[in-house]
Parts: structure tokens; C-alpha cells; sequence
């Protein structure tokens, strides 16, 4: 890997790990102060003193980086997918199962700590906020199809957090010991309902 000369900084970064780590500390400042929509790949990549084409070596894609940024696992983004492979009958059990594995087995929860850190700082709002939408409020929308789909999105991400914060920050019992299958159907119902329960009068 060549070295690249780093603005702002003396010396110069002389290992590719270390022009990743400068590329993801870049990305999460920047991130955090203009959110998702508005940070460019170019803009990190000038902010971070590398070429563009760095970043999508190390990263591959702005959402990749985002993920990164976030500390997401590679394998939470598929799974959050898998949710929308099926159909609407059992989705809510395929969401609270596809949450509740995810984060049981992850070494460091990263929807748990964006979930813990986001009423005190701005940043961690911000990426937690917009992962939220861009991954499940949008998806869940636009496969429901109905007027009212925003609104019924919202309410499963009530469900999605309120799990969350129950279980992994504040362990509430019995959910905080209660396993993966018992959750799935106690709270399934609850995130099915949401999605396709009858409309409100």
C-alpha cells in the first residue's frame, strides 16, 4: 500500500490498517455531524487525506462505511434483509427473532450501544435515527404499500426498541433471561399486529 501524505497531521501514514482507521474515524465525525444522506464518499475521503478510491477499496460502498461506522456486524445487514424475504403472515415473528438472535450472539451490540448513547449525544442519535429508517421504517413502508404504512412502521420500531432497552441496557426480567423462542412469541404478535392488524376507526 502506498503512503499517503495526511493534511493536518504531521508525518505521514505508513500501513494501509492505519489509512482504514483514519477513513473510519472520518466517517463516523462525519456522519454524526451531517448524518447519512448528506456525507459523500468524496468528502470523507478528502476529510480522512486519502484518495476516494481508498475508501471503496477498504469499504466497498457508502453503506458498507456506514455500517463500519457504526460498528455494525457484516452479518446483520443479510439478516435484516431476510426479514423481507417472506411474507406479510409471519413477518413479525421474523423481525423479533432476526433482532433477538442478532444481538444475543454479537459481541458488541451495536443497536444496543447507539440505542444506550443516543439520548445524551447527538451523533450516536443521528446514525442510530437514520440506520433505523434506511433499514426497516423505509422497508417496511414500501412493502406494506398501505396509507397508513409510516405510521405502522413507526410503531414496530416502538416495539423493536422498547425489546432493545428491556433486554441488553436496563435487563429487565424475566425478558432479559427469557430465551430467543419465548420472546419470539410473546412479542411476534405484537409486531404482526402493528403491521397488519386492522386499521384504526
Amino acid at each position: 500500500m502506498a503512503e499517503h501524505d495526511t493534511p493536518g497531521r504531521p508525518g505521514r501514514w505508513r500501513s494501509g490498517a492505519e489509512s482504514k482507521q483514519r477513513i473510519l474515524d472520518t466517517a463516523r465525525e462525519l456522519f454524526g455531524e451531517h448524518g447519512y444522506g448528506a456525507t459523500t464518499v468524496r468528502a470523507i475521503a478528502k476529510a480522512a487525506g486519502v484518495d476516494p478510491a481508498m475508501v471503496f477499496y477498504f469499504f466497498g460502498t457508502k453503506q458498507d462505511l456506514f455500517g463500519a461506522a457504526v460498528d455494525m456486524s457484516g452479518a446483520v445487514p443479510p439478516a435484516i434483509a431476510s426479514i423481507f424475504t417472506g411474507g406479510l403472515d409471519t413477518i413479525g415473528e421474523r423481525i423479533v427473532r432476526t433482532l433477538v438472535e442478532n444481538l444475543d450472539k454479537s459481541g458488541r451490540t451495536p443497536l444496543v450501544m447507539l440505542t444506550r448513547s443516543a439520548p445524551t449525544d447527538a451523533r450516536s442519535e443521528t446514525l442510530l435515527r437514520e440506520f433505523i429508517d434506511r433499514e426497516i421504517t423505509d422497508r417496511l413502508a414500501a412493502l406494506l404499500g398501505t396509507p397508513d404504512a409510516t405510521v405502522r412502521a413507526a410503531m414496530v420500531n416502538v416495539q423493536i426498541l422498547g425489546l432493545t432497552v428491556a433486554r441488553y441496557i436496563m435487563r429487565i426480567e424475566p425478558i432479559a433471561s427469557a430465551s430467543v423462542d419465548e420472546l419470539v412469541e410473546r412479542f411476534g404478535p405484537l409486531v404482526q399486529y402493528c403491521l397488519t392488524g386492522p386499521p384504526a376507526a
